[in-house]
């Protein structure tokens, strides 16, 4: 156990954790590398260059014992570590701040963290997230500044912010290139001595935790896990400990590129376990795994649950594809734990679920993976946030969609979620930053000065301002200088109202929104001007309306496409014209009153950009 270190990297996004990982790889001979980012194996994640899911794989690192002079570690650790071999467990983690959860999970299962901090942007705001949830898992961190080797870097001023974040002393950040390669020995050397090696007893019964899992449709679920105490041997009776089922270990190994099956693994080591289950529910991520016949006497702690975000429908195209829609969310829920779904019905479009997700960008993610992983086509209702109503009876209920609300007359107030945002920018654009955050109705409420030029704004924003379109706006009037992280903060009293859009009277629920009670006129306007652009013109005028309660707000009009029915009478008595004319008119009412209009998916996505 002496010779095991668990560790992630942690960082904001595009400071360069994956690339670092290829070259610890590379350097430990662990893989050839042929091409960028070799654990970011989906497509997504190499058609958008980001990582979507932390990837665990493992090492073996020679280390010699001696101190490297050239650049001088002395570790946390002040027992100088023994020389040999190593066995080095590295988990590569997502640093999108809608992808938090992964990084959460990855840190419960390792002794210590590389804080990767980019030399040419410094510290960002989800730099310090992450650092915070690895501090609150006392895990040792190791600082690196990456990138060192381009002209635009400032290592030095980073440094002054890193010793300011951490309260390091300076001889203890690595400098580093994930390009070149330079510095990468420092670092294998620097969790050697300074991450502590695993704690546990060998003997004492089986008790290992389930950080993630994948489907194989050949071998059903393979569920990663790192073992805190005792040891599993291939072919034992294992069960789980929260939901109480029980397997046969078929095979027990450890995560290389692929998976390299093992007789046993025992404490402090991080592996996988094939035990033929095929159904999604019977695994969850944060379960521990224990002896049939020797239980460990209680659960592992240290997993919150997940706290989803942004909640929107998730419909098929096809009724009939329902029940593999179904299995589909159930088989992606285990490769990404912070999905939630629950199934409800929409009168417009029939039955589907409400799925939770942590931010826009994770929602976009599941539906690409949706589509190209399961082959399912999905319409995706306008995504909104949870709102606690509360009636005049005393009662209080959840409400995740406008069509939950219970009739106006019977309201006492409604509650919405506001957030903790931090936005750390550079100090040229503080003044469009307040503005977008006011106009958002935000309220500062502190500025500080993290170093040199750099601000933290921290604001309160409600959350249903930044569902749709926030972090796009912040990215475009910082010129992609400031960073933003949030957390929920309290449910506070607010005037909203249900916003409905009519087609010709006929409210569609898919496209209802709840909306603060200043906006909600002119959203309505806005949201009609974009439907008529969108509804294709039908043989019938289509009246396109949005309402709060009964009172109708805006109104627009697809005209009709109609013949010209009068184009053969030339001349002749004006009666002639008016008769046929009428005759045309009663045949579009009996054709509205049987027809019905079909809303485009596009129109679903466009209301979401409306600006």
């Amino acid at each position: 156990m002496n010779h095991i270190r668990n560790f992630c990297i942690i960082a904001h996004i595009d400071h360069g954790k994956s690339t670092i990982a290829d070259r610890l790889l590379e350097h430990t001979q662990t893989i050839q590398i042929t091409e960028g980012q070799m654990l970011d194996d989906m497509d997504l994640e190499k058609e958008r260059g980001i990582t979507i899911k932390s990837h665990a794989i493992q090492m073996e690192y020679a280390y010699d014992g001696m101190a490297d002079n050239g650049n001088d570690v002395i570790g946390s650790n002040k027992n100088v570590p023994e020389q040999g071999k190593y066995i080095l467990n590295l988990i590569d983690t997502p640093g999108h701040v809608d992808f938090s959860y992964e990084v959460s999970r990855s840190i419960a299962a390792c002794e210590g963290a590389i804080l990767v901090v980019d030399a040419t942007q410094g510290v960002q705001a989800q730099t310090i997230s992450n650092l915070y949830m690895a501090i609150d898992h006392d895990l040792e961190i190791i600082p690196v500044i990456n990138k060192i080797d381009m002209p635009s870097a400032m290592p030095d001023e980073v440094e002054d912010e890193i010793v300011e974040l951490l309260g390091c002393e300076r001889h203890e950040i690595l400098r580093a290139s994930g390009k070149t390669g330079e510095g990468v020995e420092g670092i294998l050397r620097a969790v050697v001595e300074r991450i502590p090696a695993p704690t546990g007893d060998k003997d004492a019964p089986l008790q290992a935790l389930i950080f993630d899992s994948v489907f194989n449709s050949f071998r059903g679920i393979i569920a990663y896990f790192k073992i805190e105490n005792g040891m599993i041997r291939k072919g034992d009776k294992v069960k789980f400990f929260n939901t109480g089922m029980e397997y046969t270990a078929d095979e027990v190994g450890v995560l290389k590129m692929d998976m390299i099956p093992r007789q046993q693994l025992s404490t402090g080591e991080v592996g996988y376990i094939i035990s033929g289950i095929k159904d999604a529910k019977e695994v969850k991520v944060g379960d521990t795994i224990t002896h049939v016949d020797r239980p460990c006497s209680k659960a592992i702690e240290g997993f919150q649950e997940v706290k989803p975000m942004v909640f929107a429908g998730v419909y098929p195209i096809d009724p009939t594809d329902y029940e593999n829609l179904r299995a589909s969310l159930e088989k992606l829920q285990l490769n990404d734990a912070s999905l939630t779904f629950t199934p409800e019905s929409s009168v417009a479009l029939g039955f589907g679920f409400r799925c939770g997700f942590l931010g826009l960008l994770h929602m976009e993610i599941v539906q690409e993976r949706l589509d190209r992983e399961f082959n399912m086509d999905v319409i995706t209702t306008v995504p909104n946030v949870s709102y606690m109503v509360y009636d005049k009876q005393g009662g209080e209920k959840e409400v995740h969609n406008p069509s939950g609300l219970p009739d106006p007359t019977m309201i006492e107030h409604i509650e919405e979620p506001y957030i903790k945002a931090s936005i750390i920018t550079d100090a040229n654009y503080i003044g469009p930053i307040m503005k977008l955050c006011l106009d958002k109705r935000g309220e500062l409420v502190k500025q500080d000065y993290v170093s040199g030029n750099r601000v933290e704004l921290i604001f309160m924003i409600p959350l249903g301002e930044i569902v749709i379109d926030f972090y796009d706006k912040l990215k475009s009037i910082s010129k992609g200088y400031a960073s933003f992280d949030y957390h929920i903060d309290s449910f506070r009293p607010s005037k909203l109202a249900k916003l409905d859009i009519l087609l010709n009277g006929e409210p569609v629920d898919a496209l209802s929104t709840l909306a603060h009670h200043d906006n909600a006129v002119s959203l309505g306007r806005r949201m009609c001007e974009k439907l008529k652009d969108l509804i294709p013109r039908q043989q019938f005028d289509i009246a396109i309306q949005a309402a709060i309660g009964a009172k109708i707000v805006a109104r627009e009009t697809v005209k009709q496409v109609r013949k010209d029915v009068t184009a053969k009478c030339y001349g002749g008595d004006v009666s002639r014209k008016r008769k046929l004319l009428e005759k045309q008119k009663r045949g579009k009412k009996r054709m509205k009153q049987i027809g019905n209009v079909e809303v485009p998916q596009k129109a679903f996505l466009a209301v979401l950009k409306l600006d």
